[in-house]
């Protein structure tokens, strides 16, 4: 068989399982069947999941990286990325969606969450963008992943958004909630109004001694509270907050969390092995996936708004409103929406 022949009919099989798994969460998810840039998560039904299939570990890089698996091993990888301060159960309702549609979904813990550590105690607990876009490639690189789907919010989409800028052979398509989340220490320096700048008081609190103290003490308080404030309209429970905060007794959770603000600020100094890397993001560089950005119209946490990054993508793109009270945590609240993003974008 000629390489030509070879890669053609590669690329036909892939096509193929594209569609066959857009077709089967068509079928599962008729609540969302519509398109359009505005959905209303309201009519979806949640599907009940509160377990992973699978939770597995494997060294990759710094890290011995947690990570639950779902799905066929030959379907099309989806990695779905959480943020601060949540963890993999964000995504918990999404998975079986999309392995029931066909694809392969890992769902890592970010370094500093949950059962990931880091296998040398001497390695620098660095929280910058950088270093958790590298943890990343190095899982995918141990799990030979040639190329995958990204799909996250909050730190979990700076992290595709990073991936999917610098490594686009390894982004096959993109999710970002909250849109283009990449920025730089120097664009940190420029100060908001007021009334922005109050909706960030946590960088400022980590940006002190007590505020470091503050957080090893009360962390799950300090968690829940974010949340509320992040999703004002979503009524989670005791289990579920307590399902999630289980990750936040990690030995490097405050060490990350709190180098990741400061770093922020410009108030410390990151890693400098990843001093290229930041170098680069610094300069804004565009995305040329194919990429839906997602939003929800209770979003409590400091989001831009889409009309500020439109431009940022310069591949086939498409911004949705997720209507019906979704906050923050857009995957948790509306699972169908999500999952139905992750396998929409995979066509375009």
């Amino acid at each position: 068989m000629s390489k030509k022949t070879n890669h053609e009919r590669r690329r036909f099989l892939r096509n193929s399982a594209a569609a066959l798994a857009a077709t089967k969460f068509t079928q599962i998810s008729p609540a969302f069947a519509q398109s359009g840039s505005q959905q209303n998560s309201k009519p979806a039904k949640s599907n009940g999941s509160t377990v992973f299939a699978s939770l597995k570990q494997i060294d990759a890089g710094v890290l011995n990286i947690g990570y639950a698996e779902d799905g066929a091993a030959n379907g099309p990888t989806a990695i779905l990325l959480h943020g601060w301060p949540y963890d993999i159960h964000s995504f918990v309702e999404v998975a079986p969606l999309l392995s029931a549609a066909g694809y392969r979904v890992i769902v890592p813990y970010l370094r500093g969450y949950g059962t990931t550590r880091f296998l040398s105690s001497e390695t620098f607990r660095s929280g910058q963008p950088s270093a958790v876009a590298t943890d990343l490639i190095a899982l995918m690189d141990a799990l030979k992943i040639e190329k995958a789907i990204l799909a996250g919010f909050d730190w979990g989409a700076r992290t595709g958004d990073i991936v999917a800028a610098l490594w686009p052979d390894r982004c096959k398509a993109l999710v970002s909630v909250s849109g283009y989340l990449i920025g730089s220490q120097t664009a940190e320096k420029t100060p908001l109004p007021p009334k922005a700048e109050l909706q960030w008081w946590y960088q400022y609190y980590f940006a002190t001694e007590r505020g470091q103290a503050g957080y090893e003490e009360y962390r799950r308080e300090f968690a829940k509270l974010i949340w509320q404030l992040a999703s004002p309209k979503w009524s989670f429970d005791d289990v579920t907050f307590d399902r999630s905060a289980a990750s936040f007794d990690n030995p490097d959770h405050v060490a990350i969390a709190i180098h990741n603000y400061r770093w922020r600020l410009g108030l410390v100094h990151g890693d400098a092995k990843y001093d290229d890397l930041e170098q680069r993001l610094a300069l804004g560089p565009t995305i040329a996936v194919p990429t839906i950005t997602l939003e929800g119209d209770a979003n409590g946490a400091p989001h831009p708004e889409p009309s500020a990054y439109k431009s940022k993508f310069t591949g086939k793109y498409e911004h949705r409103l997720i209507t019906g009270g979704i906050g923050h945590n857009l995957p948790q609240e509306a699972p169908q929406a999500f999952a139905k993003a992750v396998v929409d974008v995979a066509g375009k």
